[in-house]
């Protein structure tokens, strides 16, 4: 596993650009994690390389044939990374806009007053998107409420609000304000016990990079993610949906394909990308087991990832060394506790007395990257139930280091009244 190998950490450490530097700040420790990961080098390569092409993919000649081939690999590449045997996978603007250009059809073809369900503990893109294409559609949104004291929604409390007239239902896979993980099989598991044929629309995009996916077992109908928080880079996302809700009438020019989704002409940099992102995957696999077989591995370094991550932030709340950990500092509070198994390699705070845009500054200054999170469109359904007009997310990754954890608890440490 990666935990205990230095060797491996700095193999890991070496694949991504700007680990240790930001080209405005200078030295940096970079715990902005969930707000977009850190850039694969072989990505910052391949953008370059496929920027300065100028052939459409798919036209009659070697570079359009060529591209097409990157962007069919990229996603059988998917396929295999993201464990589906189904379905089809397409780029579109923003893994915010695909969710709203999933759920909006999902909902425009669902029955005169049926209904939408989804949870409060979703990012705005869901729900926002759910809401307002309910009330375009003709449908009653029902919210199920999530637990403020655990940062999670249960397919126990989905339950609680099915019927069988619930057409479609939004699930977070995991929260960008708590980093709380939601068992995503067990919630779509009890939405089709009530209402079997609910298109189901999975927000995905923060919980690629801290784990493992398998489609297969979701049994849903769309999952979004944003590259730029899984390894790669900004300016698009990536959506799969089932069968089923890609043959459903949807956005479209007219005698396209009937299963098209994709518009315009796309990127055939951004598909590869994602390819060199699975290869990483990949290749980590291969250096924390023994498989032969590439979804095995791709699983294998999921296992490690999360293992790893979760070691830091168990560092990170316990203390390491002589440092004491955040739940051992009387000024600081973590949100949905401390002793938290769903926990995704993200720890938020507040530190008593300090506004946490003040403290995020005081750890800018001695190049620590966190980040602010405040009551508004973006968190607040999180927030003020809690009576919190803020907090402070650090996020981390799995080339983080324990020496950079020590950095920052001892920075934290000093922010106490008695200091």
């Amino acid at each position: 596993m990666i935990h205990g190998n230095p060797a491996l950490i700095d193999a890991i450490r070496n694949r991504f650009a700007h680990v240790e530097n930001c080209p405005f700040q200078g030295k940096r420790i970079f715990f902005e994690n969930a707000g977009g990961a850190l850039t694969l080098k072989t990505v910052v390569e391949t953008s370059a390389f496929y920027a300065a092409i100028p052939d459409n993919p798919g036209r009659i000649n070697p570079g359009g044939q060529g591209t097409q081939n990157v962007i069919d690999k990229a996603k059988a590449d998917l396929a295999v990374f993201m464990n589906t045997s189904t379905g089809q996978f397409f780029a579109g603007e923003s893994g915010t806009e695909l969710l709203f250009r999933l759920i909006r059809t999902a909902c425009l073809a669902a029955p005169k007053g049926a209904k939408v369900i989804g949870s409060s503990i979703e990012h705005p893109a869901t729900r926002s998107a759910a809401r307002r294409w309910a009330e375009i559609a003709g449908l009653d949104y029902v919210n199920v409420l999530h637990d403020n004291a655990t940062g999670l929604v249960t397919a126990e409390d989905y339950t609680a609000q099915m019927t069988p007239d619930v057409a479609v239902a939004t699930i977070l896979h995991a929260s960008p304000v708590t980093g709380m993980g939601m068992d995503v099989a067990a919630i779509s598991k009890a939405i089709r016990a009530v209402a079997p044929d609910c298109m189901i629309v999975v927000d995905g995009i923060q919980h690629a990079a801290h784990g493992q996916l398998d489609l297969d077992s979701y049994k849903v109908d769309g999952y979004v993610i944003s590259p730029y928080k899984m390894f790669s880079r900004h300016g698009y996302g990536i959506a799969w949906i089932s069968d089923r809700l890609g043959s459903i009438p949807h956005d479209m020019l007219i005698d396209a394909p009937a299963t098209g989704w994709e518009f315009g002409t796309r990127d055939a940099g951004s598909y590869a990308t994602v390819s060199d992102v699975v290869s990483y995957f990949d290749w980590l696999g291969g250096e924390v087991s023994d498989e032969t077989d590439r979804r095995k591995r791709i699983e294998a370094a999921g296992h490690a990832i999360r293992d790893y991550e979760t070691h830091l932030t168990n560092t990170a709340i316990n203390g390491t060394g002589n440092l004491p950990g955040l739940r051992e500092m009387e000024h600081v509070t973590i949100l949905a506790g401390p002793d938290n198994p769903a926990r995704e390699g993200l720890v938020s705070i507040v530190v008593e007395g300090k506004a946490s845009e003040d403290v995020v500054e005081i750890l800018n200054q001695q190049g620590i990257r966190t980040h602010t999170r405040k009551a508004d469109h973006y968190s607040g359904n999180v927030l003020t139930p809690l009576g919190l007009s803020d907090c402070i997310r650090i996020s981390f990754c799995h080339y983080n280091t324990e020496q950079e954890i020590a950095r920052l608890l001892a920075a934290i440490k000093v922010l106490g009244p008695d200091d």
